[in-house]
């Protein structure tokens, strides 16, 4: 293995730890040294890949990120209709029901309050904002703009939000992502 891949694997696995500790303690009450003694490594070692909690965040942010701006390019450029905009929510959902960006945003949705003071926040807002107006088509009537712009909102809640509901957690997937192509496609559109 080469040593550029150990490193992306050792930053992956101390992303990975943090999340857990984030879930189980929350964002504010993980410190560096927890990541580190899970991890089974020194504070410098943590240190020779991450600096702050922020950083881990960050990196984070910058993973998913990536991944969202790619459906934003593809879909930038070509004729917004029906079938591009159930499309775009379709591969969001495909993001969002992954591994990594699952756990990120179960992080998100569990540590709001601390999420708004990181830089890389109101970077993840503007994707969201981005992603909300190639769904929304501007000249449609206000009520099918506004469940348009709430698709990707759908996503969030019905798949991580706090909903006490008997099924697995593909089963609200899936019926997150039956809502929220509902959405974009109600009998307004």
């Amino acid at each position: 293995m080469t040593d550029t891949r150990r490193r992306a694997g050792t930053r992956e696995k101390i992303q990975e730890i943090a999340l857990e500790l984030f879930a189980e303690q929350g964002y504010e009450k993980t410190s560096l040294r927890e990541i580190a003694e899970r991890l089974g490594v020194t504070k410098a070692a943590l240190y020779y890949h991450f600096r702050t909690k922020d950083d881990i965040v960050a990196g984070l942010f910058d993973d998913f990120l990536e991944r969202v701006d790619s459906i934003i390019a593809w879909a930038r450029d070509r004729p917004v209709d029906e079938a591009l905009r159930r499309e775009i929510v379709r591969r969001y959902s495909d993001v969002l029901t992954s591994s990594r960006p699952a756990a990120m945003m179960q992080f998100v949705q569990g540590n709001q309050s601390a999420i708004r003071d990181l830089k890389h926040s109101s970077k993840l807002f503007d994707r969201f904002r981005v992603l909300s107006r190639l769904l929304t088509d501007p000249h449609a009537a206000l009520t099918t703009q506004i469940k348009s712009s709430m698709a990707i909102g759908m996503l969030h809640i019905g798949t991580f939000g706090p909903i006490d509901i008997d099924a697995t957690q593909e089963q609200r997937q899936a019926a997150a992502l039956e809502v929220a192509l509902e959405l974009i496609s109600g009998p307004d559109h």
